[in-house]
């Protein structure tokens, strides 16, 4: 029956081969797994992004020549004069 005198043939080194390999890829890929989803993890209340102000838009939009210089003044003078909290009035209104 033991034909092979109780040793593995040549197909078993192959199989014993590939499954290691198999089981090294498994065990690589479940760390780098596992630390990417440690990465992702919230580190602490994040703090909420500042907006621009209408001056830093405006002033942001002059320096990248969208608009001219007199374009600039004529909305920084609307923006002063209507500042926050303060509406604009609408059309019709005085």
């Amino acid at each position: 029956m033991f034909w092979y005198d109780h040793g593995m043939g040549g197909w078993g080194w192959v199989a014993m081969s590939f499954s290691m390999v198999l089981l090294v890829a498994l065990a690589v890929m479940a760390v780098l797994l596992l630390l990417r989803s440690v990465d992702r993890l919230p580190s602490g209340p994040k703090e909420p992004r500042a907006t621009p102000s209408a001056k830093q838009v405006l002033a942001e939009r002059f320096a990248r020549g969208e608009i001219d210089e007199e374009e600039f003044e004529r909305s920084l003078t609307v923006l002063r004069e209507h500042g926050p909290g303060r509406s604009r009035p609408g059309p019709g209104e005085g």
